[in-house]
């Protein structure tokens, strides 16, 4: 509503407020104090992006949501047919796939043999024909048709709206402004695509964000980074780095914080991958566990977003799972392996080799 009567609103962290002293209780002297502070620029502005991006943000937000309400139904039809001492989603990778749904089509119509029910699953599941009739032999009572049937109903409607979602969230992605000041309708790269999506094409290329992942990751931070003057400010914002701990004189650091829960679980998917940011992975995770590297991965992504939303013609390099082997100081690598192979009880003589 503010700004809607041409305002510019300030979203400010509550805990900046706290920090100074003599602050008032009384509501009426409250916001007086609230005004000074402002007025002598003691307060600082929390990100918040614009209309449009907000708006995206909701779809991308919504997306997920129902993303997750739809595989807790997925898990509640596997849980009926276990009811059923029916277990499909032992043999079959996906229960609710062609095969499955056909077979529990079945089910719901009144087919009981196992036989029949394994006839209807084409495809890689004909070799696991003889497994199948075995998984498909339970209890299924009228009861569990019933169930069951609700509960595909379910899942169908979320997979439409979650696909009409879809379609909103391109469309909005079309529509986003360029921060260069172009306007909306013009082609932002030289391909002639829209500036939206060209920005999503280029995070794609970063290893473990896909489509998906990339379409929460530029509803989240908006395609301005001028808001993040460095990386590391990015990074702050997300609770992607250790917090500061400051008590008089003393500086320790603590466990980063409780950050955007909607940037997804890219790092997840970027640690398996055979690149560099999956040895990165590999690397930490032995001498820092798994929760802090995947905590060092997603920041390494967020910094190569925030690199590839700023410069307009960058593009991802992938240097390689062993990009760390080539830099690594031959000294340094040789000290660690022989203290290694000493802490094991041997006696280590070094000897260069010959030409």
């Amino acid at each position: 509503m503010l700004e809607s009567r041409g305002l510019r609103c300030w979203l400010v962290n509550a805990r900046q407020v706290k920090d100074v002293p003599g602050r008032p209780k009384i509501d009426k002297l409250d916001s007086v104090w609230l005004a000074k502070l402002a007025e002598r620029g003691m307060v600082r502005p929390s990100f918040v992006p614009p209309k449009p991006v907000r708006q995206l943000r909701d779809f991308t937000r919504t997306r997920t949501v129902f993303v997750h309400e739809r595989t807790r139904h997925k898990q509640r039809v596997d849980k009926v047919l276990q009811d059923a001492q029916i277990r499909l989603s032992s043999v079959a990778t996906d229960p609710l796939g062609v095969s499955g749904r056909a077979m529990m089509e079945a089910l719901i119509a009144g087919e009981r043999s196992p036989r029949s029910l394994a006839d209807l699953a084409p495809g890689k599941l004909t070799a696991k024909r003889y497994a199948l009739i075995e998984a498909m032999t339970g209890q299924f009572e009228d009861h569990h048709a019933r169930l069951l049937k609700l509960l595909l109903a379910t899942v169908d409607h979320l997979s439409e709206q979650i696909a009409a979602l879809d379609q909103e969230i391109a469309a909005s992605i079309d529509a986003l402004p360029d921060p260069r000041g172009a306007p909306v309708d013009t082609s932002a790269g030289t391909d002639g695509t829209l500036f939206g999506c060209e920005l999503l094409i280029r995070l794609d290329e970063i290893p473990g964000v896909g489509p998906v992942a990339a379409r929460a990751l530029l509803a989240e931070i908006g395609p301005d980074m001028s808001v993040f003057p460095s990386p590391d400010h990015l990074a702050s914002w997300a609770k992607l780095c250790p917090r500061t701990i400051e008590s008089g004189v003393k500086s320790t650091t603590g466990p980063a914080g409780k950050g955007n829960p909607w940037l997804g679980e890219a790092a997840s998917a970027a640690a398996r991958t055979d690149t560099f940011l999956g040895a990165r992975y590999r690397r930490l995770v032995k001498r820092r566990g798994h929760a802090k590297a995947l905590v060092a991965v997603a920041r390494s992504i967020l910094v190569i977003a925030w690199h590839l939303i700023s410069a307009p013609q960058a593009l991802y390099h992938e240097l390689g799972p062993d990009w760390h082997h080539k830099h690594l100081n031959p000294q340094r690598r040789t000290h660690d392996l022989v203290r290694q192979l000493e802490r094991l009880g041997h006696t280590v003589t070094l000897a260069p080799t010959t030409a």
